[in-house]
This record gives structure tokens, C-alpha cells and sequence, in this order.
């Protein structure tokens, strides 16, 4: 599957799609669901997309950095019809480079369930 990874920041709207698309809209608390995705893809300090040639977004991720030491995916996603074709490792990859690649010292994924274990899910 051809597709490219491109640092691009998506609107609310645009994300929340995707969200439906993958399991990890189902991660996040409805307390105040659609502020906070807003917030969270306008202040992400890494914003990486994987679209195919005809402008469908396949894959998202949101990270947060220090730029010298560590790196937090906050959110890592692939729509379902094209999990398995290395997309996800691809963000992942371009996601290192940009935070500084090999001085990375820790690259922590986060696990969202950990994260809001007795919340109510939304998307």
C-alpha cells in the first residue's frame, strides 16, 4: 500500500473521524470529549499523518517531546481496514527522527487505559 507520512496538524472534526475508524476513540473519557481533542491536536508537539494518494487519512500520531531525552506517543492509530501494512511503525519511525532520533533516550507509548481506567469511553 502506497501511502506518505507528513507532519500535519488535523482539525477537531478531522480527528474525531478518525477516532471512529480506529479503536482508540473508545479510550478516551466523554467528559468534556470534544475540548479535549481540540486542545490535544493544537498542542501535540508532534503531529504526524499517513495519507494515501487520494487524501484519506490511514494513520495518526500525537506525541509529546523534550526534543533531547524522551518521547510520549499520546496517540498512535491506524483505521482498521489497514492495520497490519506497517503504517503504525512508519509514524513511529518518522516520530523518533523528528524528536530527535538516536539522542532519544526513552520512547514511551502510552497506554490509554491506564490512563482513564474508569471513565466512560466516547467515539
Amino acid at each position: 500500500m502506497d501511502y506518505t507520512i507528513q507532519e500535519e496538524r488535523l482539525t477537531p472534526s478531522e480527528y474525531i473521524s478518525f477516532l471512529k475508524e480506529t479503536d482508540l476513540g473508545s479510550q478516551y473519557p466523554k467528559e468534556r470529549f470534544e475540548e479535549r481533542i481540540s486542545t490535544l491536536v493544537k498542542k501535540a508537539a508532534i503531529s504526524l499523518t499517513a495519507r494515501n494518494a487520494e487524501r484519506k487519512l490511514l494513520g495518526c500520531c500525537l506525541c509529546i517531546t523534550d526534543f533531547a531525552y524522551w518521547l510520549f506517543l499520546t496517540d498512535l492509530g491506524v483505521i482498521r481496514s489497514c492495520t497490519g501494512q506497517g503504517i503504525g511503525k512508519a509514524l513511529v519511525r518518522k516520530a523518533l527522527e523528528l524528536a530527535g532520533g538516536e539522542k532519544i533516550l526513552s520512547c514511551i507509548p502510552a497506554p490509554m487505559k491506564m490512563l482513564f481506567p474508569s471513565t466512560k469511553s466516547s467515539a
